[in-house]
Parts: C-alpha cells; sequence; structure tokens
C-alpha cells in the first residue's frame, strides 16, 4: 500500500496521469466543437463546408487541443503553467483520487482480465462463443468478470480510500485526518477520500446532479429518436442501451443524492458532531465512483437491451456489456448498506441531549426508514445479480427453463428489492417537504408523529407488494389478489402525508421563495404519480396498461414529485449554509417555472401515449397511433427540464462567488443548524445543545426547540 501510494504521490507519476488527463479534457472539447459544428450544418442545408475542412482542418483543430491540453497536463504536474487557470486545474485534478482511482480501475481490469484468460490459455481452454471481441482484442467474459471485480478494488487502492485499513493491517497508527491534504487549499479536500460528514454530503451531492445530467442526455438522446416514427438515427441496439443506461443511472443519481442529503444533514440535524463511521461513510461514496464507471464502460462494450431490471433469460443471451452493467449495479449496493449501517447507528447512539425520538426532526424519521430498506433489502437484489453473473460467466443454472432454470425466480428476488428501493428514493423527499412546509407556512408541522410513523409504515408496506410489477408474467394466480390489497394499504400511510400537508398549509402565512415553491411542485407532481398508481396495482387496467407509456408517466412523476423536486427544494433552501452565501432568488425560481409545467407536460404526455397503446422500450411507432405530436412535446418537456437544471447549476455555481453573504438564519428556522454561523464549523457546533421544546412550533409565543448547554454539562 505505502509503495503504491509514494508512485500515485511522485511528481513523474503526477505529470504523467496530468497530462493523459489534460489530452482526455482536450479530445472531449475536440468532440464537443465538432458535434456543436455538425448539428449547426446540417441544420443549414445551404451552407456547406468544403471537402478539406473536413479533411484536413477540424482533424488538425482536434489534435492542436489534445496536443496543448497534454502539454499543460505534463507540465503542471512537475510545477510548471501554476499561473493559468488550466494549469491549476490539470494539476490538482491529476492528483485527485479520482482520476488516480480511475487510473487503478484501468490497471486492475486489464490486470484480471490477463490472469483469467492467461490460466485458461495455460490450461488449454480453447476460445469459445462466449468470447468478446473488443478493440481488436479477444478476452472471455468470465475473464471480464473477475477483472471488474478487481478493478473495483484498485479503484479504491489507486484512490486512498482503504489506506488507513490497510495500514491497521500492519499495526500502524491512523489518526482521524480533518482538512485538506497537505499543501493543497481548503477546497481540495472534495476531490479526495474525507472523513468529514458534510464534505461526503457534498461530495455525494455535485455527483448526483452530475449523473443527472449524464442519465438526462442519454434519454434526449433517445427521445430524438422518437420524434417522428420510423429511423431517424439511432439503430435499435443503440437506442436500447440508451434507454438502459438511462434507468440505472439516474436511479444510482437519485441514490447519490439520497447520500447527499443523509450524510449532510442527518447529523447536523441530531446535534452529533460526525457519522458514528468517518471512514465508512468515506468509503460508502468512493465505492460508488467505480460502479457508475462499469455502467458506463457497459455501453462501449457492445450495450444491453434489457432495460435497468436485467430480466432473465433475456440477461443470458443478450451483449456482453450487460455482465458489466449488473456489476456496476451490484458493486453501488455496497454504498447502500454501508451507507445504513452509519445512519441507523448515528441515529441510534449520537443524537443531542433531550432528543427523545419523538423530538427528532422529521426528516430524521423520513432518512432513519429509507435506512432500514436499504440495510435489509439491498442484498437480495445483490443475489438475484450474482445469480445472473454466474449463470453466465460460469454456466450455472438458476433463470434459464432450457435447463430448467426458472425465470419467474428472478423476478421475485430482484422485485423484492427494488420495490422498497423505491421508497428509499421518496421516503427522503417526503422527509424534506414535511421538513419545509412549517418554515414557509410559520405554523406547526400538523400530526408530527403521525407522519414520523407513516415513513415506517411506508417502509414495512413496501416490502409486501413487490409482485404487483409482475401481474403480467405469469406467476401464480393465487397471489394476484394478496399483493393487489397490500398495493393498495401503501395509500394510508401516504395519504397521511398528503392530509398533513394541507392541514399544515391550512391558514398558515405562507411565502414563496425558491424552496417553498419546489415543495408544492413536489406535492403537485407526486399526487398525480399517487393518482396514476392505483390504475397499475389493480389486476384487470395492470394487465392492459402495464407494458405502455402509462407506467413512464407514473414512474416519472412519482420519482420527480418525491425526489427530484424536493431534493432541488433542499438544495437552496440548504445551499446558504454549505456555502455562506445567497443563490440568485430570480434564476431560482426561473428554474422552477420552467421545471414545473415541463414535467406536467412530460408525464401527462407519457400517460396519454401509453392510454393510446404507445408500448415502453420500443424504439419506433406505428405512424397509424396519431402520436407523433404527443412524442415532440414529450421530447420539448425533456429539453425545457433539461436547460432548467442547468440553470440551477449555474446559479449555484456563481453565487458562491458573487451573491451576498448569508445570515445565521435566513428562514427563521427553529432547526439547530440555523442557529449557528455558516458554513458550519469542522465539527458542527463549538457548544452543544440540549432539546428542550418541540421542533415545529412555528408561530407559539415562547416556544423554545434548542438551547445552547453550559459547559457544565
Amino acid at each position: 500500500m505505502e509503495f503504491i501510494l509514494k508512485i500515485t504521490r511522485s511528481k513523474g507519476a503526477h505529470a504523467i496521469v496530468s497530462g493523459i488527463f489534460g489530452a482526455v479534457i482536450g479530445l472531449v472539447i475536440a468532440l464537443a466543437l465538432r458535434s456543436i459544428h455538425d448539428a449547426i450544418v446540417n441544420s443549414l442545408t445551404i451552407i456547406k463546408p468544403p471537402q478539406i475542412a473536413y479533411d484536413f482542418l477540424y482533424p488538425t483543430i482536434g489534435a492542436l487541443l489534445v496536443a496543448i491540453h497534454t502539454v499543460i497536463g505534463l507540465g503542471s504536474g512537475v510545477g510548471l503553467f501554476h499561473n493559468t487557470r488550466l494549469g491549476r486545474f490539470l494539476y490538482y485534478a491529476g492528483a485527485s483520487a479520482y482520476v488516480w482511482g480511475l487510473v487503478g480501475q484501468a490497471i486492475g481490469l486489464l490486470l484480471g482480465i490477463g490472469i483469467i484468460d492467461g490460466l485458461r490459455a495455460a490450461l488449454g481452454y480453447t476460445s469459445d462463443a462466449a468470447n468478446i471481441q473488443f478493440a481488436g482484442i479477444t478476452f472471455s467474459e468470465g475473464a471480464m468478470v473477475f477483472g471488474a471485480i478487481l478493478s473495483v478494488i484498485t479503484f479504491l487502492i489507486f484512490g486512498g480510500v482503504l489506506t488507513d485499513w490497510f495500514k491497521w493491517m500492519v499495526g500502524a497508527e491512523t489518526p482521524l485526518h480533518h482538512g485538506a491534504p497537505e499543501g493543497m487549499p481548503e477546497w481540495a479536500r472534495y476531490l479526495f477520500p474525507d472523513v468529514n460528514h458534510k464534505v461526503i454530503g457534498i461530495q455525494y451531492g455535485y455527483t448526483s446532479v452530475f449523473v443527472l445530467l449524464v442519465g438526462g442526455l442519454f434519454a434526449i438522446l433517445f427521445r430524438l429518436e422518437l420524434v417522428a416514427p420510423g429511423f431517424q438515427y439511432l439503430e435499435a441496439d443503440q437506442f436500447n442501451t440508451l434507454f438502459s443506461a438511462h434507468g440505472i443511472v439516474m436511479i444510482v443519481a437519485i441514490l447519490l443524492g439520497v447520500g447527499a442529503m443523509i450524510n449532510y444533514l442527518g447529523p447536523i440535524m441530531i446535534g452529533a458532531s460526525d457519522m458514528a463511521f468517518p471512514r465508512l461513510n468515506a468509503f460508502s461514496y468512493w465505492v460508488g465512483i467505480p460502479s457508475i464507471t462499469l455502467v458506463l464502460l457497459a455501453m462501449v462494450l457492445g450495450g444491453w437491451d434489457t432495460g435497468w431490471v436485467a430480466y432473465s433469460p433475456l440477461a443470458l443471451r443478450t451483449s456482453a456489456g450487460v455482465l458489466l452493467f449488473m456489476l456496476g449495479f451490484y458493486i453501488n449496493g455496497f454504498s447502500s448498506i454501508a451507507g445504513s449501517i452509519n445512519m441507523i447507528v448515528t441515529t441510534a447512539t449520537m443524537r443531542a441531549k433531550g432528543m427523545s425520538l419523538f423530538r427528532m426532526p422529521i426528516f430524521v424519521w423520513a432518512a432513519l426508514a429509507a435506512s432500514l430498506i436499504q440495510f435489509t433489502a439491498t442484498q437480495t437484489v445483490g443475489v438475484a445479480l450474482t445469480m445472473t453473473v454466474a449463470e453466465r460467466a460460469i454456466g450455472l443454472t438458476f433463470f434459464n427453463p432450457e435447463t430448467g432454470g426458472n425465470p419467474i425466480l428472478y423476478q421475485h428476488i430482484f422485485w423484492f428489492y427494488s420495490h422498497p428501493a423505491v421508497y428509499v428514493f421518496i421516503l427522503p423527499g417526503l422527509g424534506i417537504i414535511s421538513e419545509l412546509l412549517p418554515v414557509f407556512t410559520r405554523k406547526p408541522l400538523f400530526g408530527y408523529r403521525w407522519i414520523a410513523l407513516s415513513s415506517l409504515g411506508i417502509a414495512f408496506v413496501g416490502f409486501l407488494v413487490w409482485a404487483h410489477h409482475m401481474f403480467t408474467s405469469g406467476m401464480n394466480d393465487a397471489l394476484r389478489i394478496p399483493f393487489m390489497i397490500a398495493t393498495m394499504l401503501v395509500a394510508v400511510p401516504t395519504g397521511v402525508k398528503f392530509f398533513s400537508w394541507v392541514a399544515t398549509m391550512w391558514g398558515g402565512k405562507m411565502s414563496f421563495e425558491t424552496p417553498m415553491l419546489f415543495v408544492l411542485g413536489a406535492i403537485s407532481v407526486f399526487l398525480i404519480g399517487g393518482i396514476s398508481g392505483p390504475i397499475l396495482g389493480t389486476i384487470p387496467t395492470d394487465l392492459h396498461l402495464h407494458d405502455t407509456y402509462w407506467v413512464v408517466g407514473h414512474f416519472h412523476a412519482t420519482m420527480f414529485g418525491g425526489f427530484v423536486f424536493p431534493y432541488f427544494a433542499a438544495l437552496y433552501y440548504w445551499y446558504p449554509k454549505i456555502t455562506g452565501h445567497m443563490y440568485k432568488e430570480n434564476l431560482g425560481k426561473l428554474h422552477f417555472w420552467l421545471m414545473v409545467p415541463g414535467f406536467w407536460v412530460m408525464s401527462f404526455g407519457q400517460m396519454s401515449a401509453g392510454i393510446f397503446g404507445m408500448r415502453r422500450r420500443i424504439w419506433d411507432y406505428d405512424p397509424s397511433l396519431g402520436l407523433q405530436t404527443t412524442h415532440i412535446m414529450i421530447t420539448l418537456a425533456g429539453l425545457v427540464i433539461g436547460w432548467s437544471v442547468l440553470i440551477m447549476v449555474y446559479n449555484f455555481a456563481v453565487s458562491a462567488r458573487t451573491e451576498r453573504v448569508a445570515e445565521t438564519n435566513p428562514w427563521k428556522s427553529r432547526s439547530p443548524e440555523w442557529q449557528v454561523p455558516s458554513p458550519l464549523p469542522e465539527f458542527n457546533y463549538d457548544v452543544p445543545f440540549e432539546v428542550v421544546g418541540e421542533p415545529y412550533d412555528y408561530g407559539l409565543a415562547d416556544s423554545v426547540y434548542t438551547k445552547a448547554m453550559a459547559a457544565a454539562d
């Protein structure tokens, strides 16, 4: 371990990696410029550049961009070009755990493939139908699986994530290090493994927004194919890969966003100085990065056409990219399990004095319920994915009916996790709604205890409804009715939340800052998802709508209303706490007023298309359906939503440097984190606090929630 760290921290290695990273940046810029150029030229049919531009000028410009970035990257690694922004960027990026982790992942992948195929060759195994051809190299599927698993370990080693644990193995002292790496500015700590929960929460946050944009880009690409019947520019395999990748990438983005909120807010809301297990907390974030890389690499190795569900036997027959997708999905589960353990233990053992369970902030209840689901259910989807990979890569039999397997078994195991996982996505978001409504209505939260317990109720009932995804699968008919009834029961604890929100707003002195607008938008959108859901939970209607765009519209409404809108509300609300600056309110409201009607058009359009017979997961449709106008509207709405999110990113990036310094409590909140200056100190509270009242007694005279503890306490 020390040997690897010395290599990764040497000037020569830093220069080489910075140069390679610079070359990649130059190549990306060149490709982006070429794509923009082609789009403009294709839209202006009258103007066409001469052939020499394509043969000589454009390749030369691209080569120069790559060469310049490479030289600056190499120079920055040995101390040159630090007076330029590009030089400083490449210097710090080249030293970061992200870049070194990816270097380690590439080494591990190649090493693993070499080990397995080398052993196969030494033992005299001949090539078979499971071999993969890529870039002129042939390797077996089993070797790729082993290489992918090894690549995750080498990512963590080269990124420095496992350093302390390896030192423990040899008995070395490993005190927790707080602050930036030696010789680097404070902001550089966000580029490396860090044990502070706020840094980890912010790392989760910016990664989630980035991955959300990548998943959204995939959606725009395949939506453009659907603006008209017939072939536009994507082949069927390309379309299938894009919609499959869109699904899993968006799910990862949501899990990252959940991690951002739980990590940043959990400890500060209960008065803890950090999470219970700081190193495990860092691990839970960093193990997710190589999982994302594996999913994206799967798109290069032939893609996959199973959607994000990877149903067998299709997953056993499709292109090899599905293996990397399933392994990426599997590895991401470690992040969920480790993060949930941390949240459960932190909540149970590190609450402030006087903070009984029913004096906790309501978001902490939601985070606890989501963590209980993650801790108890994630293993089952890992089992389903492991069995599928093993069946394909090493010839075991589980799901292939041709060899005695049962494909319905896969769906039971998969959905036993994947439906409760929906509540992992939305419970923290619903907690944000309940957390912010009292602040902006200046009224107590109606039915606090009922809302707290409804989160646990949703988590419990969520384990009893998985087979409503399987009404059309051919499962035993006797199971359908119980699962239909259980599905209807989910509406009870969810309805408790809706009635509470309405009662909280009723008669309140509401103000409409950007966070409140997104809370109201979340309620309206989640209501669409809630009303459209029972239609799929009842057997007769689901049999007709199950494979249609109605499901797409319902699911997007549930995810946007239950997570995306509340997540954006949380980002705006806690932005002053994170940065110490206010954001641009006009841009925040522009983001909202673009996104809400854009989503309404998109979701209602999807459900409308489903009613008229548009099937989901299909790259083309019959012109006689008369759905072209609907698809155009859905696509335009998606573009509007994408642009609105980019406005938010711009707002946050610029406001941190240009907007006024935030006052201590700009929202007049009772929550403890808003009673101290922003940003928070390293260990959150220099003076511990004691809970002496109720958390949501807004508008009640002389009501106090927390008070600072005296030194003797």
